[in-house]
């Protein structure tokens, strides 16, 4: 018995030849992100993220009493710090200032905003403390630290290239969700 030429198993030949192609290029144009416990190593956030496509850090700053938000962009394995503002709850919009400016506007205080700054990240360590509140928003999941550690506690963010596994597994939407994270610590927000 002879294989017959049918055109569906052309056409299953192509699709498969067609997905195999596919695999085996490389993933570009995508950022793997990981929000893991410092202490335990527990994933409790991983996300496929699309160059350009932007993350949100925000957060109170207990010496200032400003609130801090930073703005991230996901770019080829990393996350870059896009732009960051430190707004006085009860006042003005802060002053626009360069993003040179920056480091020293981090240690020293006073409202501000910079946009442009550019710095790659692949691996921040965050501590929490009692007062900041320090929250995370990649896509549609919004993630609280301090509910998720507790005061003291870490929490390791991480960027990389993804693997082609991880990939297609998902943009199959086959990704495992991340245990240990309920509905109060990790919510679904509207984009």
């Amino acid at each position: 018995m002879g294989f017959r030429k049918t055109p569906a198993a052309i056409v299953g030949l192509l699709c498969l030849g067609a997905a195999c192609a596919w695999y085996f290029v490389c993933c570009t144009g995508y950022t793997q992100l990981e929000i893991t416990d410092r202490e335990s190593g527990r994933v409790i956030l991983s996300s496929l993220l699309r160059d350009g496509e932007k993350t949100v850090m925000t957060w109170r700053n207990s010496l200032f009493g400003l609130d801090v938000t930073e703005i991230f962009q996901s770019q080829g394995g990393f996350l870059v710090l896009d732009g960051v503002t430190f707004a006085d709850p009860s006042g003005m919009p802060p002053p626009e200032v360069s993003p040179s400016d920056v480091d020293d506007l981090y240690q020293t205080g006073g409202p501000f905003t910079a946009r442009g700054i550019g710095r790659s990240f692949s691996r921040v360590v965050y501590r929490v403390g009692e007062i900041g509140n320090p929250t995370f928003r990649a896509r549609d999941r919004t993630v609280n630290f301090k509910n998720e550690v507790g005061f003291g506690g870490g929490v390791v963010l991480t960027a990389a290239v993804p693997s082609r596994t991880y990939v297609l597994r998902a943009l199959l939407g086959i990704v495992p969700s991340p245990t240990g994270v309920g509905p109060a610590n990790a919510r679904q927000t509207s984009p």
